[in-house]
């Protein structure tokens, strides 16, 4: 079906950050499939985790016990906690919409009839499900399948006094947010904006699920973005960089708040199944081995700097290696497309801006390599 505008390159090859197409091409991929193979292509630990799962055992549903499934969830529960476990639970699914599907449906079990409604904001991005797409905070992407679901609530992102406005404990079960709006352009709120958002739902007894879709794994330098302002969540959802490309999601809640889902409230027949687990054991064991949250902050200054020094560059948002270079007109999908053809995989969440999500183990000189072919590109661009 075409749901995707058609491509002008198919890959059929990836090692670390490069990729190669079908004439033997290569490429560097700031791209990572929209932030998801954060440990680069084909990563031989994580190859060789399927590869020896795929010979024992891929599926038998959560009708039976799985032998993978509790030590990811705990490793998970304590990276939540920053190093130490949080208390809390997971549900493994199989993408971040999903994740965000379990996260709204347990605010709604655990808050009870009439305190149905949840808050989102404006410009945010949870997902294309019917319930997703109504927390998703972006008008045009609702147009083609309305009516859509009741009990969404958007107000502008950053901005505490209208979330206060919107928090009836009436009425409203949870807020729903992102530490950093991805796909809605990288945006970084305030500093105090999360941790001021965690104060008014303890105050009003509403939940807070942090969307660490996009974020979550080290994106930002830390675990969880939202650990930048010391605070602890209700709901953290979770996917995209789980399995480096094998489709896994997750959502963790404390464990009074997982505590209202009971046998038959919710479930899916692959989540967490024996092959997506063997992709994020080994996932995630190499992600703290080779201190990605690290790595990331290291690199993404470097990225950092560099693209601020670019003709046509007027800012760079984002932390860590989820950034943004803001240009000075709309030509963000004509750089995309250009760079592309010069070997460099970035992407236009803006008209007017790049996002750039490199593998975290990117090393200086992709880095490098990747912003001569930008800065080429961009004045081939400025000239046309």
């Amino acid at each position: 079906m075409c749901t995707y505008a058609p491509a002008p390159v198919v890959f059929v090859r990836g090692s670390g950050s490069e990729l190669f197409d079908a004439q033997g091409r290569r490429y560097l991929d700031f791209v990572s499939g929209l932030a998801v193979t954060s440990l680069g292509h084909a990563h031989p630990e994580v190859a060789a985790a399927l590869s020896a799962q795929a010979q024992t055992l891929w599926h038998v549903s959560n009708l039976y016990e799985n032998a993978l499934a509790p030590g990811v969830a705990a490793t998970l529960d304590r990276l939540v906690g920053g190093g130490t476990p949080a208390g809390g639970q997971v549900f493994f699914c199989n993408s971040g919409a999903e994740a965000n599907e379990c996260a709204l449906k347990l605010a709604r079990k655990w808050a009870g009839p009439g305190r149905h409604v949840v808050v989102s904001t404006w410009g945010s991005f949870h997902g294309r499900t019917l319930a997703t797409l109504t927390a998703t905070g972006q008008p045009a992407k609702h147009v083609p399948f309305e009516p859509l679901p009741e009990g969404f609530v958007h107000v502008p992102y950053d901005d505490l006094e209208a979330m206060s406005r919107a928090l009836d404990p009436a009425t409203v079960g949870a807020v729903i947010v992102e530490p950093v709006q991805g796909e809605g352009g990288v945006v970084v709120p305030s500093s105090d904006y999360l941790a001021g958002l965690r104060r008014l739902c303890t105050e009003r007894g509403v939940l807070l699920i942090c969307d660490e879709v996009q974020t979550g794994l080290g994106r930002t330098g830390r675990w969880f973005a939202f650990q930048a302002q010391s605070l602890q969540p209700d709901v953290v959802t979770m996917a995209k960089a789980l399995g480096n490309g094998m489709p896994v999601g997750a959502c963790w809640a404390s464990a009074e708040v997982a505590a209202a889902f009971g046998p038959g409230d919710h479930a899916t027949t692959f989540g967490g199944q024996p092959l997506a687990m063997s992709a994020a054991k080994a996932t995630l064991a190499v992600m703290e081995r080779e201190d990605v949250c690290g790595r990331a902050v290291r690199a993404g200054a470097r990225l950092r700097a560099g693209l601020g020094a670019l003709p046509g560059v007027t800012g760079v948002r984002g932390e860590g290696l989820l950034l943004a270079a803001v240009l000075s007109g709309a030509a963000a999908p004509d750089v995309a497309a250009a760079a592309l053809g010069h070997g460099l995989l970035v992407n236009a969440v803006r008209a007017d801006a790049l996002r750039l999500a490199p593998s975290l183990l990117v090393e200086d000189a992709i880095v490098d390599e990747a912003l001569e072919i930008l800065s080429t590109t961009l004045a081939e661009v400025g000239t046309r």
